[in-house]
């Protein structure tokens, strides 16, 4: 009764508001980005909120077992708004709906439909629109508008026996180089001053098209592009790592000396369990070749604690890894066990109480990395983007960090500061994640 009194007031299609919600990853950030644009382009109403909503969009993850819950926690809250009358229609798309739907529909009768991870024009198909391609690679920010993630490919062909994400987002699929680079064209005219390259795996970029890895090329085109100031690449694999990236982050001003580069784990048993194709010694020598061919580049990287092969002595290795390796920046992610992967079968042999402990372990040693890093860059100058105003500061990053995830400067607020803008500051103090600095003419 509550939905056939919602239908009875339901707005003409051409003014339907839709609220779209987006979890998990920088990836998920651009295909809602990308829809927004489109149902804006349909004259469809976005709306800042479920309340404000005839339909919500739920953009789901569906990564780790925590994302996965709060996705499921995502949608029952909107199909309670659904069952209160406050709301016609609830859709669901995103990794979760990619990879469960049969089981998902099963479940949960109340969704009106959900949608695979590349199934755009029929979303928009569903709310009484078409799929514009006049509008291809246009994007509604949802962030701040002047730093922006640029997608360079989808899915991914690495075997790793842990990840799910080939599962979701099927075999790699390069973007064309013209796309792309009419996108950033597009984000540059939005006011996008930074730009993160993203794919599941950046270096793998151009095997599908031209059966040769050709990010070399695609990042020397991205940076040309008048307004784009800073060029950040993310999630870099490190097996058959393409050399002549190095050059260009060495040779193109604008492109940030900064490389986030997952390695997973330090121990050559893990490593193997784990179908990651690289050894220690290769990784190490790897990262020698990067911080000899590009001097002062930021290294970011994640590791996974808790893995089914993970003895004590083989997180010791772990430890001893990145202790000798020093990255500038790092992530920890406890093992999560996925459905039909290759690691499935081991099951889970580690409590979270024990995983969380590996974790905080790994985290304090890099806290003290990172500390003595930051330490070492008091009294130097350096160029900060500015992404917000915090109470008496400026809060900023340098090349060396990434949106979201790394370290930040704290600015002392003077006139000379905008947000979206850069600005020279001198570093006055330290601590283990953050800069303090003020800005210098």
């Amino acid at each position: 009764l509550a939905e056939a009194a919602f239908l009875e007031r339901e707005r003409p299609v051409g003014q339907r508001r839709v609220y779209v919600v987006t979890l998990g990853c920088s990836k998920n950030t651009v295909d809602s980005e990308l829809l927004i644009a489109q149902l804006k382009g349909n004259d469809f109403v976005v709306a800042t909120g479920a309340d404000d909503a005839d339909v919500v969009v739920v953009n789901t993850c569906g990564f780790i077992e925590s994302a996965k819950q709060e996705s499921i926690d995502t949608i029952l809250a909107a199909t309670e708004l659904k069952a209160q009358g406050k709301l016609g229609h609830v859709f669901v798309t995103g990794c979760l709906a990619e990879r469960y739907k049969a089981e998902l529909e099963a479940e949960l009768p109340e969704v009106d439909r959900f949608f695979g991870v590349l199934q755009l024009p029929e979303i928009l198909a569903e709310l009484g629109g078409r799929y514009r391609r006049e509008l291809l690679g246009e994007r509604t920010l949802t962030g701040p508008t002047h730093s922006a993630f640029l997608k360079i490919s989808e899915g991914c062909d690495h075997p790793c026996a842990f990840c799910a994400i080939p599962l979701m987002r099927g075999h790699h699929v390069s973007r064309p180089v013209d796309e792309i680079v009419r996108e950033t064209e597009g984000l540059a005219r939005q006011g996008v001053r930074e730009l993160s390259l993203i794919a599941q795996d950046l270096t793998y970029y151009g095997l599908d098209r031209t059966g040769k890895r050709t990010l070399a090329d695609l990042v020397r085109q991205v940076a040309d592009v008048s307004g784009i100031e800073w060029v950040r690449l993310m999630y870099a694999y490190p097996a058959h790592f393409p050399l002549d990236l190095l050059d260009v982050i060495a040779d193109h001003p604008n492109v940030c000396k900064y490389l986030d580069m997952p390695v997973q784990h330090g121990s050559d048993a893990v490593l193997k369990h784990m179908r990651r194709g690289m050894t220690r010694k290769r990784t190490e020598a790897l990262l020698q070749t990067i911080r000899d061919r590009v001097p002062g580049i930021a290294l970011r990287t994640s590791v996974i604690v808790g893995y089914p092969a993970e003895t004590r002595a083989e997180f010791e290795q772990l430890l001893d890894f990145v202790k000798t390796a020093r990255f500038d920046r790092l992530g920890v992610f406890t093992y999560s066990v996925e459905d039909d992967t290759a690691a499935f079968p081991l099951g889970d042999t580690m409590d979270q109480a024990e995983k969380d402990e590996r974790a905080a372990e790994l985290m304090e040693l890099q806290r003290t990395i990172s500390a003595e890093k930051n330490a070492a860059r008091v009294g130097l100058t350096e160029r900060v983007l500015i992404d917000r105003i915090e109470g008496e500061f400026a809060v900023g990053r340098t090349e060396r960090d990434a949106p979201e995830v790394d370290n930040e400067v704290l600015v002392e607020l003077s006139p000379a500061i905008r947000v979206g803008e850069f600005v020279q500051v001198e570093v006055t103090d330290a601590a283990e994640y953050d800069l303090f600095a003020r800005v210098v003419s």
